[in-house]
């Protein structure tokens, strides 16, 4: 079910700190969107707003037709929307397959006595839940790592188990926290084919965090552009690139006068 997302002035502040400042935009079905601007700009703050995982002081995020500001984390996930994190947040002590079947306990039936339990429907559920993380894994090019715990993987083979995990909620709604973090080039390019894919066959909503601005060029259709908890400008990565507000908001006045 593809998922239009709208956010209207949202603001977040913390006591007399302010993070965001009525940021507004929207994301559509099939298209790929980049959240982008320098360290303290209020990008992963966004996130956590529309994740649920923080509840804006004031504003609106409808999720296609619902008020969604405020609303629990798990609730959302149902919904379908899932998300990776900057840092990683893996059962490390777990393996890769493992951490992987987590992506889709909320299509399980039954609750945590049937789970337990394994009774017909869990057990058979169960089964088909890891074949299909096993095939994200492998399309991931994971398939080895699937019996490994997963603290013997590296930081950046942590990303892509954590976007398989993500894909196993099958989200109309996909929010990036800084995917490409620590992966190599090759796995980058893996990255970009992914993400596209995902968005073109499956009409999927993608919002992408990301400080390499290479990559946000080369997989996002449009970029919003943060500073300082205010949206600075809307446009494509180029149009971005090009604007001397971003590239002071980035390098500093000089940068901008030099560009201009």
């Amino acid at each position: 079910m593809a998922t239009h997302l709208a956010l209207t002035d949202v603001n977040l502040r913390f006591g007399g700190v302010t993070v965001l400042t009525d940021v507004t935009f929207e994301a559509e079905p099939g298209k790929i969107l980049g959240l982008v601007g320098p360290n303290g700009a209020g990008k992963t703050s966004l996130f956590n707003c529309i994740s649920g995982h923080y509840r804006p002081t004031s504003g609106s995020i409808r999720f296609d037709d619902d008020e969604i500001a405020g609303s629990p984390p798990s609730q959302l996930n149902r919904r379908g929307l899932a998300r990776t994190f900057q840092h990683p947040a893996l059962q490390l002590n777990h393996t890769v397959l493992e951490n992987v079947m987590l992506g889709g306990h909320t299509r399980l039936p039954g609750g945590p006595l049937a789970w337990s339990l394994r009774i017909p429907p869990t057990g058979r559920r169960e089964r088909e839940t890891r074949d299909e993380a096993l095939a994200l894994l492998e399309e991931q090019g994971l398939g080895w790592a699937a019996n490994s715990r997963a603290d013997e993987l590296s930081h950046g083979l942590h990303k892509s188990v954590e976007l398989c995990r993500a894909r196993m909620s099958r989200p109309s709604l996909l929010l990036l926290d800084e995917p490409a973090a620590g992966l190599s080039q090759g796995e980058v390019d893996q990255l970009i084919r992914t993400v596209r894919r995902l968005a073109a066959e499956n009409d999927m909503t993608i919002i992408v965090v990301e400080h390499n601005m290479t990559l946000i060029a080369e997989l996002t259709d449009r970029v919003i552009v943060l500073d300082h908890g205010s949206k600075l400008m809307e446009g494509t990565a180029a149009e971005a690139q090009a604007d001397p507000r971003v590239i002071e908001a980035y390098l500093g006045t000089e940068a901008a006068d030099d560009a201009a």
